[in-house]
Order: C-alpha cells, then sequence, then structure tokens
C-alpha cells in the first residue's frame, strides 16, 4: 500500500525510532531536501543520456546514477541507519571536477545560468543540492544527527560537480559562457 494513513496529522518516522517527529522539523526538512535533490537529478540523468556527454570513459548519466546511489546512503544516514559515505566517494566526486575542469577554461567569474537546457538542469541540481547541504548541516551543528565528515564533504562536492557538469554541458556544444555584466 502507497498509503498508510500514519502521517495524516502531520508527523512521521526516521529509521529505528519509534517516536513521530513532525513533518516540518529540521530533520524532515533536510531529509526532504535531499530526496528533492535525488528527484531533480533524475531528470537531470535522463536528459545527459540524451546528449551523449562523457567525462573520460563514464558517461554523465552513469555518473548522475552513481551521485542518486549515494544520496540514499546519506539520507539513511541521516534518519538513523548504520550507513556514512567513505572517503573514496568524495575522492571519486573530486576526480571527476578536476577531469571536467581539465577540459574547461579556468574560472575567472560567476555566469549566467543557462546555455543549454541540460547546463540548465545541472545549475538548478546545484542550487538544490546546496539548499539540502544547509539543510543537513542545520541539523548536525543543532547536535539532533550526527554524520559523519565524509558524508558532509560528499555533500559539499556535490555542488562542484554539478556546476562543473553545467559547464561541460555549455563547453561541449560550444556555447561560451556568459559572465553578469553588473550594470
Amino acid at each position: 500500500m502507497l498509503y498508510t494513513r500514519k502521517g495524516d496529522t502531520g508527523t512521521t518516522k526516521t529509521f529505528g525510532c519509534d517516536q513521530r517527529i513532525s513533518k516540518s522539523s529540521a530533520i524532515a526538512e533536510a531529509l526532504g531536501s535531499l530526496d528533492e535533490t535525488n528527484s531533480f537529478l533524475g531528470i537531470c540523468k535522463i536528459r545527459a543520456k540524451d546528449s551523449g556527454l562523457m567525462i573520460g570513459n563514464s558517461r554523465i548519466g552513469d555518473v548522475i546514477h552513481g551521485v542518486q546511489q549515494n544520496l540514499f546512503i546519506a539520507q539513511a544516514e541521516l534518519a538513523g541507519a548504520v550507513k556514512t559515505i567513505i572517503s573514496g566517494k568524495v575522492k571519486e566526486v573530486e576526480k571527476l571536477v578536476d577531469a571536467i575542469e581539465k577540459e574547461m577554461p579556468p574560472i575567472k567569474t560567476f555566469f549566467i545560468s543557462g546555455g543549454t537546457e541540460l547546463a540548465a538542469f545541472f545549475d538548478v541540481a546545484r542550487t538544490i543540492s546546496r539548499r539540502a547541504e544547509r539543510r543537513v548541516v542545520a541539523v548536525v551543528d543543532d547536535g539532533k544527527v550526527k554524520i559523519g565528515k565524509h558524508t558532509l564533504a560528499y555533500l559539499n562536492r556535490l555542488s562542484s560537480l554539478l556546476y562543473a557538469l553545467a559547464r561541460l554541458s555549455n563547453h561541449k556544444s560550444g556555447i561560451t559562457e556568459q559572465p553578469p555584466d553588473y550594470k
């Protein structure tokens, strides 16, 4: 059954916890933000498959699928499961970003989002992931949950990866990034 009626009063439960919490609580907000990130990445994954973009020998769609898998680990950890992001997953993201940066002109300014549709999707995903990171940091700072240092590092690197993917999408399509003119 897709519904239980248990949340009809505005409460929910996290993994291994018998106590119900408000759906507006900081932990529910953090979990929801990670879920939102993961869901939006589904759109990016589908669009990336259509683009044929690669990072080395890896298809972008496969890279995003791996990120989605890792976000499930982060959500499980945040909800209280004995799961965590390991340091190797952070290093994987760093290697991907480094590989993309080698193909791109250096960053000298901010860029206006857009160019290709895929780049715009990656930019939206980046901002959603940054919000999720802020929500997770807030519950960690409040002492409501404890998560591994690599999980926080992974969430931080994720937005860098998404920014790099947006830039790569534009670059491979021959689109010059437009800086703001601040006028």
